[in-house]
């Protein structure tokens, strides 16, 4: 997978998509399955945002219930057993404990009956060759099992809990690079930091106009291109109404609630079950264990500044580690707990009524707005052929978004294609029986350390061994690349060059965090860190000045207050 902005401009394509999160990804991978010939944007690096600013979860969204939202419900059930089978060294099933209190709606009868039909929607979540991938009906335990499996939990009115089972991501920034390789396998072309600062518009918008392409900077080299395209996709998640505004104006047509939320990596503290935990001061939040770690998440709150300023700040920390104490009162949690944390910015259709706050001003509310996702064609209304926004949705249901976005565009290009990507394996992810592979690629490679192969399986699936030739494509060298970057984490050598010529890495913290996951679960430490730098720097020929600056601002991640896109300038 290679970048070559200049050969971009001088092709013409069926589709060019903006955005390179999940969603953009996904339509990608989907049209390009299709046949079409499509162009891959992104202002920074792949999945840098909201995509990996997640709970890390591929769920049924057992909380829509309440809402009423059905069809989402049954929608994202079976989107969650879809990627359980095209990628099944990225998607797991995880148990999950729901306490009940009472006898009103955090009873267990309430509780029971939602569960029930919430497995009743899911009522093809076994359809599953895999064994390992099948998920049980939710059970009922006593108020005695619930504590002794989480001692936590607050005792008054504790009547028992429900156990219910969704899925979990391994590496979701890995899932959506894992799109995007399968894109370009298919023809494809992409680049990351590529900022789309304007739309190529042929005619007058007031009797109607026709997008023709898009105008590039690359942001590497300060560069800009035109790259044409017979229909463009707005895929651009948090930015999509920004977006829309280079075309319509400072009142486009859709608007976005951008709700906010910050997770914190703790210690284990869960064991292999995850919790669904209702706080009297801040909502529900999840407690979900994660490559022996505990992941918290996540806040809900209306965010009106420029998502590129999306940060963390001590004062967010401080107020959810209250939350969570309220919710789980035992668990004690002090600042000193939290690893790591992290930010993501919802991309919600601004359709729900504004509440009216305490001071009498209209206030968006993001926490009952809906999670369903709008494919608008900017034609019939607005008078801009074209052109199509992907508005909303969620990490769970991107695959079915994107099929929809590209059947619009295939209407517009006169064409008819089925899709193919509920039935195709990812990048990676045709191996069969996930359990299998491991054990045989283990057995395969018996000179390196089991664990070392597993983590090369679970973040590369079946092209893990393209990893392990990367190794030896400087054989000088090889032997180095296979060590571990630290002596207790399974990363190696190969793994960050494999990165920089084969998956488009150009900053040091592309590798840190979206391609080796090493800086995911906390600050590794400056060891790691500078080992990183000197592989990168010596494939990219780093001088001492650029180098300095990959390492400080790699590091300003893993500190509070700092957005994320300033590791990335």
């Amino acid at each position: 997978m290679q970048r070559d902005l200049k050969a971009m401009s001088t092709t013409d394509y069926d589709l060019v998509v903006v955005g390179g999160g999940i969603t953009g990804a996904s339509v990608a991978w989907d049209a390009s399955l299709r046949g079409l010939k499509v162009a891959l944007l992104e202002k920074d690096d792949f999945a840098h945002a909201t995509t990996a600013g997640s709970s890390k979860l591929i769920h049924g969204g057992l909380r829509y219930l309440v809402n009423g939202e059905l069809k989402l419900v049954r929608e994202s059930l079976r989107e969650r057993r879809i990627w359980e089978v095209v990628a099944p060294h990225m998607v797991d099933p995880l148990p999950f404990i729901l306490p009940t209190y009472g006898y009103g709606k955090k009873g267990g009868l309430v509780l029971s009956i939602g569960l029930t039909f919430y497995d009743l929607l899911s009522y093809d979540r076994n359809w599953l060759s895999d064994d390992d991938k099948k998920l049980p009906g939710f059970r009922s335990i006593s108020r005695k099992k619930a504590l002794e499996l989480v001692p936590t939990l607050p005792k008054e009115g504790l009547t028992g809990a429900k156990i219910y089972y969704d899925c979990q991501m391994y590496a979701p920034e890995r899932m959506c690079l894992e799109c995007i390789q399968g894109a370009v396998e298919y023809g494809a072309d992409a680049a990351n930091y590529a900022e789309v600062t304007g739309f190529d518009v042929e005619g007058d918008m007031s009797v109607g106009a026709r997008v023709k392409g898009v105008t590039v900077k690359d942001r590497l080299t300060g560069d800009s291109h035109r790259i044409t395209g017979k229909v463009v996709v707005n895929a651009s998640g948090p930015w999509a109404d920004k977006m829309m505004g280079l075309v319509e104006g400072d009142a486009p047509a859709r608007r976005l609630i951008r709700s906010k939320g910050i997770h914190i990596i703790t210690r284990e503290i869960s064991g292999k079950n995850a919790l669904a935990i209702q706080s009297e001061i801040g909502g529900h939040f999840f407690v979900i264990p994660w490559r022996g770690h505990t992941i918290i998440g996540t806040t809900d709150t209306v965010f009106e500044d420029d998502p590129d300023d999306a940060c963390v700040s001590e004062a967010d920390i401080e107020h959810f580690l209250r939350v969570v104490n309220s919710g789980l009162p035992g668990l004690d949690l002090q600042r000193s707990d939290v690893l790591h944390f992290y930010v993501g910015l919802r991309p919600l259709v601004d359709t729900t009524p504004q509440v009216a706050g305490e001071d009498g001003e209209e206030k968006k509310d993001s926490y009952n707005a809906s999670r369903a996702a709008e494919v608008y064609d900017h034609a019939p209304g607005e008078a801009v052929e074209g052109l199509i926004s992907a508005i909303g949705g969620k990490w769970t249901t991107s695959r079915h978004l994107a099929e929809q976005v590209v059947d619009m565009a295939l209407k517009k290009l006169k064409r008819s294609i089925k899709t193919e990507t509920h039935c195709t394996p990812l990048f990676g992810g045709e191996m069969g029986r996930y359990k299998s592979f491991v054990e045989r690629a283990v057995m395969r490679h018996t000179s390196i350390s089991s664990d070392i192969i597993e983590n090369l399986c679970r973040n590369y699936g079946s092209q893990y061994e393209a990893v392990l030739r990367t190794a030896q494509e400087r054989p000088e060298n090889g032997d180095a690349l296979l060590k571990r970057i630290l002596p207790d984490r399974p990363e190696i050598g190969a793994q960050v060059i494999h990165a920089v010529r084969h998956e488009m890495a150009t900053h040091l913290s592309d590798v840190v965090f979206r391609r080796t996951g090493l800086g995911t679960l906390g600050d590794p430490g400056v060891e790691a860190i500078n080992t990183i730098a000197g592989l990168m720097g010596r494939e990219l020929n780093w001088d001492e000045t650029t180098m300095a600056k990959e390492i400080s601002t790699t590091r300003l991640v893993f500190e509070t207050g700092h957005a994320a896109r300033e590791s990335l300038a």
